[in-house]
């Protein structure tokens, strides 16, 4: 079994992936801030409670033992940050980037994964899948964060033996944790749900149990075997009467209103800072990513009608 560091080991994705770590008998090291479900539960489990800019605390887990893979969630929306990313949330990941890459280098960590975020891509247009070649146009904030994480780890790693994983994840749901979704037909200002036609546009999501067993996948093979950027996300697209049929049945959405298309404007001020944020002006761009790499490590069984 293998001995894995997580940051961000507190947040939503963080204990999804600590328990099924601890359940596949892994040794797992967490780090975060704040403090979790898991300590003291399991004696395959060993938690650090610090910041994530604590260069000591950090170096001193990966000095001390023997890590064979590094999973980095912290500074991740849907993790352990706020969807508002402001300049301070970027210079803290940046802080972090300076030293964790090179500590696990040095330490010849045998997988390096990083959360990513398919905000990187930007709004692209037409009719084609986006795959990991296209180019990045992402403007926002969040955009901004994870691109220089990515940047910073792919030149750490270029002539080192720690093999890069990056994975741009879409926007992130679990049965409970279903903002996302929420934020992709409802209308904050009106107060209600909307739909455009008869709701059967989709959009790109991630169910966290598919996040789980593609980072599962890369640390169950071979080193080098798999590398690089790797887009993750559902194998179909979630439509929006999907999303409202689902949040009606949870009671987490009332009234809905039938909005027409026409005279739409894109707020890019608001996109830029929010990642939750979704503008209606955008709902027919290309959301499809194409997954097919991903899909070589992990099943990507789960959607939201089988999420429970």
């Amino acid at each position: 079994m293998a001995s894995i560091l997580v940051t961000g080991a507190s947040g939503m994705i963080g204990q999804y992936l600590t328990s099924s770590l601890l359940h596949k008998k892994h040794r797992v090291y967490g780090v975060d801030s704040k403090s979790n479900e898991f300590i003291g539960s399991d004696p395959n489990y060993t938690f650090v409670q610090c910041d994530i800019t604590d260069k000591a605390a950090i170096s001193s887990i990966v000095e001390s033992n023997k890590i064979d893979v590094v999973v980095h969630l912290a500074n991740s929306v849907d993790n352990d940050i706020d969807p508002y990313i402001t300049d301070a949330e970027i210079k803290r990941s940046k802080i972090c980037d300076k030293f964790i890459y090179a500590i696990a280098d040095k330490a010849e960590v045998r997988s390096f994964i990083l959360l990513s975020t398919t905000d990187i891509y930007g709004v692209q247009k037409g009719r084609e899948p986006i795959r990991e070649t296209n180019p990045e146009k992402g403007n926002s904030n969040y955009a901004e964060l994870k691109s220089n994480s990515e940047k910073a780890m792919l030149k750490q790693f270029k002539k080192s033996d720690t093999v890069p994983v990056i994975a741009r994840v879409s926007p992130i749901y679990d049965a409970e944790h279903t903002e996302n979704l929420h934020a992709h037909v409802f209308d904050v200002k009106e107060n209600v749900g909307y739909i455009f036609n008869d709701g059967e546009y989709g959009y790109a999501f991630c169910c966290v149990f598919n996040l789980i067993d593609f980072i599962n996948g890369i640390i169950n093979v071979p080193t080098g075997r798999y590398e690089g950027v790797y887009n993750v996300c559902d194998s179909r697209m979630t439509t929006a009467k999907e999303i409202i049929d689902y949040e009606k049945a949870h009671h987490r959405i009332g009234a809905v209103v039938q909005k027409n298309t026409g005279g739409l404007s894109l707020n890019k001020g608001k996109m830029k800072s929010d990642y939750r944020y979704f503008d209606p002006s955008i709902t027919f761009h290309n959301w499809n990513y194409d997954n097919t790499r991903a899909k070589r490590i992990a099943p990507f069984r789960w959607t939201l009608s089988n999420t429970k």
